[in-house]
């Protein structure tokens, strides 16, 4: 069970790794005002939600204790990511504001992982 569980961490970090990096690698185009939402921060995105909850699953399921606190703030804050990066992912420019927001909720997320014991 432990080697199931790595491998999904490790799918987890890949989806959050392609949501921050979809982020910065539009920042300087933010900063111009043409930034958008890359497909590889969707597909993050995703790959977040589906590992996350399996992990979850996976986690209760070989008896761990499990934060349900933290992986709900975790996934509401994903949720809003989500939102923001499906509805706007076909346009041309985002919002600055709705940019930064993805990528300040990116990395609140991050912090909430690896901060909050």
């Amino acid at each position: 069970m432990d080697v199931l569980i790595n491998v999904f961490v490790a799918l987890h970090i890949i989806g959050i790794a392609s949501l921050l990096g979809g982020f910065l690698t539009q920042m300087k185009a933010m900063g111009a005002g043409t930034a958008r939402f890359v497909p590889a921060m969707l597909h993050g995105a995703l790959t977040m939600l589906v590992t996350g909850v399996a992990l979850v699953g996976l986690n209760q399921a070989d008896d761990q204790t499990v934060n349900n606190v933290k992986i709900g703030v975790k996934l509401l804050v994903l949720i809003v990511i989500l939102a923001l990066v499906y509805v706007k992912r076909d346009e041309e420019r985002v919002e600055r504001g709705a940019f930064a927001a993805v990528g300040g909720l990116t990395v609140a997320n991050i912090f909430i992982a690896t901060l909050w014991t």
